[in-house]
């Protein structure tokens, strides 16, 4: 703990009598700051001090809300812990002010609900990020989103053993004064396996900031790409057969879940694509990585060996380079033209055949760390090398990474089942342009969708560089969408909504509020779409002048200037006259 939080006194005196008191009978309670961006204050709680109390808690969370907790539900015991506590920490302030406590997932949630029923003078928020349920039935391979209306999901719950889970999750839904999901896809199914809509939608956002590599973001693309070649190279030496410079990286990444992540829909894309390059002779080879964790033991002796290998052919290289480079300026000085079929001799030779003749096919296991011996790049470097980020979900609330690809400059496959991909259809008038792919997996059949997601592949192989170039430019402008300082405004009207619910005789809400997003909408660029597939052309191999004309009409600095005049500074709070009963969710777009 001590290198995540650096401990120190509270300021504020009344959590530190708060601290104390529970201190004084048993618990570990500390405060510091969070050592990450901002430094944040944090309190953290110790369970396992206070796990002689589980008992005690789970009797008097049953006479609140009728709900119990198997004893070998370990993470849900936990959550009675951590919720008493929680609970416990609010109740001790003596001079309460107006307090929000924001809880996320149903893990948090008995705080929330024994607060409520000590009718403690808080205001509450409930966020769910996934409905426990929906992911559950999800990863069985079910229509899910066609048979919202048709679960029965006591049943459905009881069946997978987590019937007092969502118990505890669908009575926090129900006893938060505010109820928060993080996408409209996301509300659409609350509203069907937790029977409540949420009062407020309040997507996630990044911090640009910490991303914001300003025009390096295309250097910076070059430079990692050129790392992972490296890997390449090493990876595949001996059968190298292929030009890396006409080489595209796509990949996806995620939790291992096969269906929910969409990587079944993916390899049986790649299989209809690899048909579709191979029908059209193209020239492109398209190299993917599944970027999985998954349980494993060591690296493979043969992967390493791989780049061993190449490392080595590397040394060699430059040192018969070095050497060749060091005859032919001796005789240069001599006033002599060599001959380069003597300027090798015999023993450079050999040296370069015994280098060539050391190694074999191999594959590779997961790698994305500065510190790997195989491909040293920790994963923002690893995304800002490839081209293509691909994640076709079937259940997906928000989407991180295609938003994290999206400020870093590289487009992204995405869905319209993902919350990613809904705020973009809404925010964007042509995601394609902008390099946000949104393949149909609500509406249409499986198979329809996989045809769809190949098409987009294949699109995207047939760009030119100039055309990727183009793409990138746009993907990367569209990072003030994704930006805590446009998207903070939606949890700050859910705060300030819980505020007026709480007390309404100190807060009332405008009827401006909530915040709305019409005028937050990218126009689709005036210039030829950087797509091919887009162009429609008669034959996939037109021709590269086609695409030069196509690029004058491009103007980078134009299109700029006037998205950014489509994103609106974000909104703020005006003095309030002396004695005036204050106003909440007032937004000055």
């Amino acid at each position: 703990v001590k290198t995540q939080v650096e401990f120190s006194e509270p300021p504020n005196p009344a959590v530190k009598k708060a601290m104390d008191t529970m201190k004084s009978q048993g618990c570990q309670v500390f405060f510091g700051r969070w050592l990450i961006e901002g430094s944040p204050y944090v309190i953290l709680f110790d369970i396992g001090s206070a796990a002689w109390n589980l008992d005690k808690w789970k009797g008097e969370f049953w006479e609140v809300s009728n709900i119990g907790i198997p004893f070998h539900d370990r993470e849900a015991n936990d959550a009675v812990i951590f919720g008493s506590l929680t609970a416990w920490f609010l109740k001790e302030f003596d001079d309460k002010p107006n307090i929000i406590a924001h809880f996320h997932e149903w893990q948090a949630g008995v705080g929330l609900i024994l607060s409520r029923s000590q009718k403690l003078p808080v205001a509450t928020i409930f966020t769910t990020h996934a409905t426990l349920l929906g992911r559950y039935l999800c990863a069985a391979s079910l229509d899910f989103y066609n048979n919202l209306d048709q679960f029965d999901i006591d049943k459905e719950a009881g069946e997978r053993q987590i019937y007092h889970r969502y118990c505890m999750e669908r009575a926090s839904v129900h006893c938060a004064h505010v109820f928060t999901t993080v996408s409209q896809i996301t509300a659409t199914e609350a509203e069907h396996m937790l029977k409540k809509s949420p009062d407020v939608v309040t997507p996630n956002g990044l911090n640009i900031k910490k991303f914001s590599a300003m025009h390096e973001f295309q250097n910076l693309h070059s430079m990692y790409k050129a790392r992972i070649q490296e890997f390449i190279r090493g990876h595949f030496y001996g059968h190298l057969d292929f030009d890396l410079d006409k080489t595209l990286f796509f990949f996806i990444a995620g939790r291992y879940e096969f269906s929910n992540k969409g990587a079944d829909m993916f390899l049986e894309a790649l299989s209809r694509l690899n048909f579709l390059l191979r029908v059209h002779k193209t020239d492109v080879t398209v190299i993917v990585f599944f970027i999985m964790p998954a349980k494993t033991n060591n690296f493979n002796v043969e992967t390493l060996k791989g780049q061993a290998v190449r490392k080595q052919l590397w040394d060699t290289a430059q040192s018969v380079k070095e050497k060749f480079g060091r005859k032919l300026y001796n005789a240069l000085l001599k006033g002599e033209i060599p001959d380069l079929n003597k300027i090798l001799d015999r023993d450079d030779i050999s040296i370069m055949k015994r280098a060539i003749f050391s190694t074999q096919v191999i594959l590779h296991p997961e790698f994305l760390s500065s510190t790997s011996p195989l491909l040293p790049l920790d994963y923002e470097e690893f995304v800002r090398g490839c081209h293509l980020g691909v994640f076709p979900s079937y259940y997906e609330p928000w989407g991180y990474t295609p938003a994290e690809c999206t400020v870093m400059g590289i487009p992204s496959v995405t869905t319209n089942l993902s919350g990613f991909g809904c705020f973009m259809q809404e925010h964007v008038a042509d995601p394609e342009a902008y390099g946000i792919y949104i393949v149909d997996r609500r509406f249409r059949s499986p198979d329809e969708s996989c045809n769809q997601l190949t098409q987009f592949l294949y699109g995207f192989c047939q760009q030119n560089r100039r055309q990727r170039i183009i793409q990138r430019n746009r993907t990367e402008r569209l990072s003030d969408l994704l930006d805590w300082k446009y998207l903070g405004r939606y949890y700050m009207h859910a705060r300030h909504l819980a505020l007026s619910r709480t007390f309404p005789d100190k807060f009332e809400m405008e009827r401006s509020a909530p915040p709305k997003t019409e005028g937050f909408r990218y126009p689709r660029p005036s210039s030829v779409p950087p797509s091919p597939s887009a162009s429609q052309h008669s034959s996939p191999h037109h021709s590269e002048a086609e695409d030069e004309d196509e690029d004058e009409r491009y103007d980078e600095d134009e299109e700029a200037e006037r998205d950014r005049q489509n994103i609106k500074s974000p909104f703020s709070f005006g003095a309030l006259p002396q004695g005036k009963k204050k106003q909440h969710g007032e937004y000055r777009n």
